[in-house]
């Protein structure tokens, strides 16, 4: 098998169709209706852990959201896809913000579905061994490529896998302003989608590696263009901080 999905979503129709793509294109996967029973199946005293979840915002009892939070918080780089109604953008902004990975909206292709599940096991899975040795630095930021860890003062990040490559991303690139779209087809290999997607993801990331969020030294805004990593160097002083600075044209 091609990796374990816990497929969550209390719509039958739905989810058996879903359930029966990832099986043909050689997936394991497991199906549950709601969240309660979403989290009793992630639990390590469960059995084998999934490799990705597939999320319904929707669901009864506890909604997709709180379960995202719920397993984040011990399962931090267990990959999530969110099922998001369609035009429903504070659901999708929710989902990212609590650690969702991805998101499709419905009505989707479930053609679709299984590439992006494809694509974030490809990218949350550890380089083969036989690859040589890398690190990337930046200020007080290591990144392990092989074992995808990153460390901030020698202290382990809980990085989601769209966090971990959008650091590596930057890391690799220092000093080099990227706009949303550009991070979006190289991270996310999107040619279109949200770019708060984006948005929402750089303020997680510099949550977790920045003194101070509000006044970001290492992931700077270049205002009118996007973002880049200038690793030790102070944000400008008359440049605008807080909110605002996640909502600067890119």
């Amino acid at each position: 098998m091609r990796g374990r999905v816990l497929v969550v979503d209390d719509d039958e129709t739905v989810a058996g169709v879903v359930v029966d793509y990832l099986r043909r294109a050689g997936f394991d996967t497991v199906h549950v209706t709601d969240g309660l029973s979403a989290l009793a199946a992630a639990a390590p005293t469960a059995g084998p852990a999934p490799d990705l979840v597939i999320l319904d915002v929707m669901l009864p009892g506890l909604d997709g959201i709180e379960v995202c939070r719920r397993l984040r918080a011990v399962e931090p780089a267990c990959p999530v896809i969110m099922l998001t109604a369609l035009g429903e953008e504070e659901d999708r902004v929710l989902g990212l913000e609590v650690g969702a990975d991805d998101y499709v909206t419905k009505p989707f292709s479930p053609r679709e579905l299984v590439l992006r599940v494809e694509s974030v096991l490809r990218r949350a899975r550890p380089l083969p061994a036989q690859r040589p040795a890398g690190r990337l630095a930046g200020g007080p930021v290591e990144v392990e490529l092989e074992g995808r860890r990153a460390f901030r003062h020698g202290v382990e990040l809980a990085l989601t896998v769209r966090e971990f490559d959008l650091l590596v991303h930057l890391l690799s690139h220092p000093d080099r302003a990227f706009s949303r779209e550009d991070l979006l087809q190289q991270v996310w290999g999107w040619t279109f989608g949200d770019q708060s997607t984006v948005t929402v993801h750089i303020r997680r990331l510099r949550e977790k590696v920045e003194n101070d969020p509000s006044r970001p030294e290492l992931i700077q805004t270049v205002w009118g263009v996007g973002y880049r990593w200038s690793a030790g160097a102070p944000a400008p002083e008359e440049e605008p901080v807080g909110p605002a600075d996640d909502l600067a044209p890119a």
